[in-house]
């Protein structure tokens, strides 16, 4: 078992996992620890949805379908801006550049570039997905408490051995979602998780995103 500064420095998002199931023992244990995260008033606003087996490959030819038929994406909100500023830009470029090449797809690839991107709705051949929801009418500070229990949840993935990578992309279609696994209207998607244990050895894993050192982020008032 990890420490904690080792699974926070360690952890990545995988996108190439393993034929081998997670029990079902191993995500209530991930889960178990994880709903000690914080929250605003012990709300404890998160709602999870856990999905394997057969329903996990009915989400996935339901997402691939729409995406086939021409049907733009409908997520619940907008997680990205509606125009790019730097130093996001930037970093936004850098990483799909660093993705692209970990592939082996060029730049003018589009064909790849668009089967790499149609993989997020596969779950990267991901075992399990589990799917985060707040209810509609939690406030603004909700959204963050959710934010650390998303991240509690990695890490104990992480601490258990496992690979993660958060998906906003398998919420661009929430009304199927919500219809296929039975859930309530009144909750909002905020995105999926893919959960699985890592294929090391593949490429796409073998590659880092930066970090800004601390002096980039921080100002210091003594």
């Amino acid at each position: 078992m990890m420490n904690v500064l080792e699974a926070i420095e360690s952890r990545t998002s995988i996108r190439a996992y393993l034929d081998r199931p997670v029990e079902k023992e191993v995500i209530q244990k991930i889960l178990d620890t994880a709903r000690w995260s914080p929250s605003g008033v012990n709300t404890q606003p998160w709602r999870v949805a856990v999905v394997r087996g057969d329903r996990l490959r009915q989400l996935s030819e339901e997402f691939l379908r729409l995406s086939a038929a021409g049907v733009r994406p409908a997520p619940d909100y907008d997680y990205y801006p509606e125009e790019w500023v730097d130093p996001y830009k930037t970093r936004r470029f850098q990483c799909g550049m660093a993705l692209y090449q970990a592939l082996g797809i060029g730049r003018e690839d589009k064909e790849k570039r668009k089967e790499a991107a149609l993989n997020n709705y596969r779950f990267f051949g991901a075992p399990a997905s589990l799917f985060f929801f707040i209810d509609r009418r939690m406030g603004k500070g909700s959204w963050l408490d959710m934010g650390m229990f998303i991240q509690s949840v990695m890490l104990a993935a992480r601490g258990l051995g496992l690979g993660s990578c958060p998906q906003a992309s398998t919420a661009d279609y929430p009304d199927a979602v919500r219809e296929i696994l039975g859930i309530a209207e009144q909750n909002l998607l905020l995105c999926g998780m893919a959960l699985g244990y890592a294929d090391e050895k593949h490429p796409v894993n073998q590659y880092r995103t930066a970090r800004e050192p601390v002096e980039a982020f921080s100002s210091w008032h003594d």
